[in-house]
């Protein structure tokens, strides 16, 4: 029986929260990061992604991409709490769910098995359609007879909406995507790929298994040529509780300069910090791993008092490491970091908020943030902190400076609503709690 397999996938989500809560941005260019010097973009919607600006990307770079830009700090209890009320639609509609994320899941509805593309067309536009109504963000849907090509789909229906290959039209859409979209194609296997000539999954599925094999190994080389064939049995389940999250590279040429490998470490370090900050955790151990050209590997970590999710901590934590691990001059053959000592809640002990410092602030990885603090002193209000007055109600402040302070009192509810300016130590204004924006 035909087995169809869906991917929905949360199109700019962080962005897309923050316009639906401050409905007098929905239309605009909006950066959700940090504002300081090693500020990085945790979502960029697609209005700022059309003048360059992505995720990921330095803030400073970001905002001169995009100098039109309204940039926001991240909230993560209120991604979280949307979220959540996605995924109970869309477990709602599928009894086999397997979330990945905090903005995508795979599905596999037993009543779309042996259905027509037609059929899980309209089970989309359904599903789609539930969650722009009763939540409010966009949700991007794609299908097909497994989870690599259901997630392929999706991303090509971006944004906003929803792509059903049928079987006849598999291989078609396989054959002239870059190898790099398959699973388990990273940069190392690329390359390896590139240098015989297969630059395309079409040409990755001309060769000879023996081939592909023989290049990449039995059971890598196995699973990608069976992938390129749109062969997929890979089951829809929720993911066990991963204990660490990790990234690593393994060079084509071995590297010994300091410089070039405090490099890859930060970047490693940042590919990390991505991870954990989908899953939705912090971490209190960072740890480094390098293989030399002798094969040797060597590790070292470094232990946090708190769990963080600050990508500034992080990266140096990882970069005293190697400069620990590796003696000067040392070829280099393979680096990696990884995150430990994983929680759902963040402590912030040892470190103040990296904001204030005019650091990075990356997406709060924390369950529950941290209760509103005191009123605050006549410099404490930045562009993006929610508020409350006693007479206006909820609003977001959309600028501070000179003693006064401009409030846009609007939520998810209100439509676009007005804004006033203040004195800065105003009486009237406290913090909110950011979940209130939601008007839930």
């Amino acid at each position: 029986m035909r087995r169809w397999v869906l991917h929905v996938d949360m199109d700019a989500f962080f962005a897309s929260v923050e316009q639906l809560t401050r409905p007098t941005v929905a239309d605009r260019a909006v950066l959700v990061g940090g504002l300081g010097p090693r500020g990085t973009v945790a979502g960029a919607s697609y209005q700022a992604r059309a003048y360059g600006a992505r995720s990921a990307m330095p803030m400073a770079e970001a905002r001169r991409r995009c100098p039109v830009a309204v940039v926001l700090p991240p909230r993560g209890r209120v991604y979280k709490a949307v979220s959540e009320r996605v995924f109970e639609i869309v477990r709602d509609v599928s009894d086999v769910v397997g979330q990945v994320s905090i903005d995508e899941a795979f599905l596999e509805p037993v009543e779309l098995a042996g259905a027509t593309a037609g059929a899980v067309e309209r089970f989309a536009a359904r599903l789609r359609e539930r969650i722009s109504a009763e939540v409010g963000v966009p949700a991007s849907v794609g299908a097909g007879s497994g989870k690599q090509l259901a997630k392929i789909a999706s991303g090509l229906a971006k944004p906003d909406g929803a792509l059903v290959v049928p079987p006849d039209q598999e291989r078609e859409l396989l054959t002239g995507l870059p190898v790099r979209k398959l699973w388990g194609v990273g940069p190392v296997t690329e390359s390896k790929l590139h240098r015989i000539g297969v630059h395309s999954v079409g040409e990755l599925a001309e060769l000879h298994l023996a081939d592909v094999t023989t290049l990449l190994g039995q059971a890598h080389g196995a699973e990608l040529h069976r992938l390129a064939h749109g062969v997929d049995d890979h089951p829809v389940a929720e993911r066990a509780e991963s204990k660490q999250v990790s990234a690593e590279t393994t060079f084509d040429v071995d590297i010994t300069g300091p410089g070039a490998l405090a490099v890859e470490v930060d970047g490693m370090a940042e590919h990390a910090h991505r991870r954990l900050i989908a899953s939705g955790r912090a971490a209190r151990t960072v740890t480094v791993k390098v293989r030399d050209a002798d094969f040797t590997t060597i590790s070292r970590a470094e232990t946090f008092a708190a769990a963080t999710s600050d990508l500034v901590p992080l990266t140096a934590a990882a970069r005293r490491l190697i400069a620990v691990a590796v003696p000067p001059g040392t070829p280099i053959r393979l680096v990696g970091v990884s995150y430990s000592g994983l929680a759902t809640s963040e402590q912030e002990a040892l470190f103040e908020d990296p904001v204030q410092r005019g650091e990075a602030a990356e997406p709060p990885a924390a369950e529950e943030d941290p209760p509103p603090a005191p009123a605050p002193a006549r410099h404490a209000w930045r562009a993006g902190d929610d508020v409350v007055h006693e007479a206006e109600g909820h609003g977001w402040v959309q600028g501070a400076g000179l003693g006064r302070v401009t409030v846009r009192f609007e939520t998810a509810i209100t439509g676009r609503g007005r804004a006033r300016t203040f004195r800065q130590d105003d009486p009237a204004l406290a913090p909110a709690d950011p979940l209130d924006s939601l008007g839930w």
